[in-house]
């Protein structure tokens, strides 16, 4: 029998990928559709890509009482807003998965300094489960409450927690230098990810203090200095992360510990080639590798993903597959579209 979900913030770029990935699903029906932005406004007639899959589906406003009776649901809004959705499906719904960063971080108290809001649920954060399946399986299966990380912070953590945890790399002073496609900025104008400023351009953005740093840290367990990138394509992740090596005979097992711990592994691809986002274009595959320089004993990692797939709706999909004892692969792509 499919599980009946809902997708609340379903006409933003995250939610109308979820929508296109759960199209597909065996097992995840999507019989609700919430954003405000677009209510009464038919799925196919905002995404003309998406009628095919829903010819009848039509946006309704935000309103946890129109999710409560369902079995799953996709919680797909801004920093900051999904908080007060969740407080109302928390108890009412067996599966609430959340894309945003309200329930990511352990620490409140971390909201105000890197998000500039007080959380409002702070009695929530112990009960969810951080929701990248490549650390976090067990904690996920079963699981009623499951914040879905990043993709900045879920190519980071690919590439560099492994190495942290063998100990093959110093765990202060690591940093991250990651570039986003445009998309990544979400559906709503901006003047900063305005099509004429991004294309044929390459620039950095919010130095020192972007929020998604603490989340980082706690995936990785290392101190992060993180500098982001917007680049001129529209989807894709590539992550740039430099450490120095414990020494070097621990810094040349690198390449090696990132294919141990993801041996088996049905999205994470390790490679002894650097890595690209149009490999990954469109699924739900992490390609990663590493290097070790013995000259300035510095290890590089490197992890390329879609922002969109991997980083956020499809990380989403893979983690309530989990948790909803389903094949953890389930309406999930594997194969990037080329060119």
């Amino acid at each position: 029998m499919l599980v009946k979900t809902g997708v609340a913030g379903a006409s933003g770029y995250l939610g109308a990928e979820l929508l296109r990935l759960l199209a597909g699903h065996p097992g995840l029906e999507v019989v609700v559709a919430q954003g405000d932005s677009s209510a009464g406004t038919a799925v196919g007639e905002l995404y003309p890509n998406l009628a095919p899959a829903y010819p009848d589906l039509v946006f309704s406003s935000l309103d946890p009482a129109g999710l409560d009776a369902l079995e799953a649901v996709f919680v797909a809004l801004p920093s900051g807003r999904s908080q007060d959705l969740v407080v109302a499906l928390a108890d009412r719904v067996p599966l609430v998965v959340d894309l945003g960063a309200d329930f990511r971080l352990r620490d409140a108290s971390l909201y105000p300094i890197w998000y500039g809001f007080e959380h409002r649920a702070p009695e929530l954060l112990g009960r969810f489960v951080y929701g990248l399946p490549e650390l976090s399986r067990e904690e996920i299966a079963g699981a009623r409450l499951v914040a879905a990380p990043g993709c900045y912070v879920t190519a980071a953590t690919i590439a560099l927690a492994p190495l942290v945890k063998e100990g093959l790399i110093e765990t202060v002073g690591v940093i991250v230098d990651a570039a986003s496609g445009s998309s990544g900025a979400g559906r709503s104008p901006s003047a900063a990810f305005h099509h004429p400023v991004v294309n044929e351009s390459f620039s950095a953005y919010r130095l020192l203090d972007h929020r998604h740093t603490p989340e980082m840290e706690q995936a990785i367990g290392a101190q992060i200095l993180f500098t982001p990138h917007v680049a001129p394509m529209t989807r894709g992740i590539l992550a740039t992360c430099y450490a120095r090596a414990v020494d070097a005979r621990k810094g040349a097992r690198a390449l090696q510990a990132l294919q141990e711990t993801y041996r088996g592994e049905p999205f994470v691809q390790v490679s002894s080639e650097p890595s690209s986002t149009r490999d990954t274009y469109g699924s739900n595959t992490v390609r990663v590798t590493a290097r070790y320089d013995a000259r300035t004993g510095y290890v590089v990692a490197l992890a390329a993903l879609d922002n969109l797939v991997k980083g956020g709706a499809g990380q989403a999909v893979q983690a309530a597959n989990i948790a909803l004892g389903l094949e953890e692969t389930a309406g999930l792509p594997t194969l990037g579209l080329v060119p």
